[in-house]
């Protein structure tokens, strides 16, 4: 399976402005390759081929006037940029036919220098390279200082620099690892994910959720007013901005840190673990939107199934539909839907007090098929449980 490591840079002010000039020229070329082909589908052609685009936009254009400073960047990164846009359009037209899974994608768009995420990749033919001294030397920018947080399992084929909206820089690099299985006897868990409760473990444990979003209100508001009185296009607001979006970063990092900490722990702790297939953008069009988009549960999921696969475990996401908070998990009976300020309640068939977000951990878990232990029993179901391109290493 492939991973991505990403690591800091901390380039020069020279390599800051040599990387400004890759960001602009990969930005061109994109847009060029875009407005080729809307060109050609406007005239009634058939789409220009890539080793045509080539030739016209990057070759040839390097020999004009106008696009002469192209050849002041890796010819890699300009080659780069056309299959950006053509994995655009495949994802584009694999959308509209339904070959490509998730919400339907549109049709891809012009790159803007305002656009506050920037990036260029390199692959193995740009020759780039880590010093000796722990340096990445990318070609035509230099030998830029980098911040290793861990080594890199193996040789990677191609690396990634990208420019966040806080201004820092990464390093990215995709690498091929082979699973590493752990042989143990490790228990199975059902996971409830809410927003008061972060995580409600089947066997009871609780993980209150940390809300870094609801934390940093204030400092967002006040950075957030500070921005709205500054004149457009001036220096004082760019300045603004950047307070703003690293405001933002540090909550995107905590919320991160957050989820790699605990995603860890619960695929160490557990052999199989199953969670529910939650509706985030249906929840995330309530009034709880913010709540929602705070808690990051479709990100934390993510993580628990890759790290799920790189060691050996089993993750088992159940159906939406599976009512896991109206169902008893000692007896079975369906008692209907309750309100959200009902967190206790008794089942009126066997007389036991239940737990909201425990009960429900413990009915996801039995959807799934686990053996869990629910109300002091070990329960095992009867039913079957509901179903459900870049470069890396050289």
């Amino acid at each position: 399976m492939r991973l991505r490591y990403n690591f800091r840079l901390y380039p020069t002010p020279g390599q800051q402005t040599a990387l400004a000039r890759a960001f602009g020229c990969a930005r061109v070329v994109f847009n060029d390759a875009i407005a080729a082909r809307r060109d050609a589908h406007a005239e009634g052609r058939p789409a220009p081929k890539a080793g045509e685009l080539s030739k016209r936009l990057i070759t040839d254009a390097k020999k004009t006037a106008e696009r002469s400073w192209l050849g002041e960047v890796s010819a890699v990164v300009l080659q780069q940029a056309l299959r950006d846009a053509e994995k655009a359009y495949r994802n584009f037209f694999g959308s509209l036919c339904g070959k490509r899974k998730g919400r339907r994608m549109g049709p891809p768009k012009f790159k803007t220098r305002r656009d506050r995420r920037q990036s260029v990749r390199f692959t193995i033919n740009a020759r780039w390279s880590i010093t000796a001294g722990g340096r990445l030397r990318l070609p035509k920018i230099g030998d830029v200082p980098v911040m290793w947080s861990r080594g890199l399992p193996s040789v990677p084929a191609s690396v990634t620099v990208i420019k966040d909206a806080a201004g820092r820089y990464f390093a990215s690099f995709v690498i091929d690892t082979d699973p590493d299985a752990i042989i143990d006897s490790a228990p199975e868990v059902g996971i409830d994910l809410g927003l008061k409760h972060f995580a409600v473990m089947s066997d009871g444990t609780k993980v209150t959720a940390p809300k870094f979003l609801r934390m940093a209100e204030k400092k967002l508001k006040r950075a957030q007013r500070a921005l709205s009185g500054k004149e457009k296009g001036s220096k004082n607001r760019e300045k603004a901005r950047l307070r703003l979006a690293r405001v933002h970063a540090r909550v995107a990092d905590a919320r991160r840190e957050f989820h790699h900490q605990l995603s860890t722990q619960l695929i160490r702790e557990n052999q199989a673990i199953a969670v529910e297939d939650l509706a985030v953008n249906g929840l995330a069009r309530t009034r709880l939107a913010k709540s929602v988009h705070d808690a990051g549960w479709s990100a934390f999921v993510a993580m628990l199934e890759y790290k799920a696969a790189l060691y050996g475990r089993k993750v088992i996401r159940i159906g939406r539909a599976e009512p896991t908070s109206q169902v008893c998990s000692n007896c079975g009976v369906k008692d209907g839907p309750k309100p959200l300020h009902v967190r206790v309640w008794q089942c009126p068939p066997c007389g036991v007090w239940l737990d909201r977000d425990i009960n429900a951990a413990v009915n996801v878990a039995k959807a799934a098929g686990l053996a869990v232990t629910a109300c002091g029993a070990h329960v095992r179901p009867t039913g079957e449980g509901a179903e459900r391109g870049e470069a890396g290493t050289h």
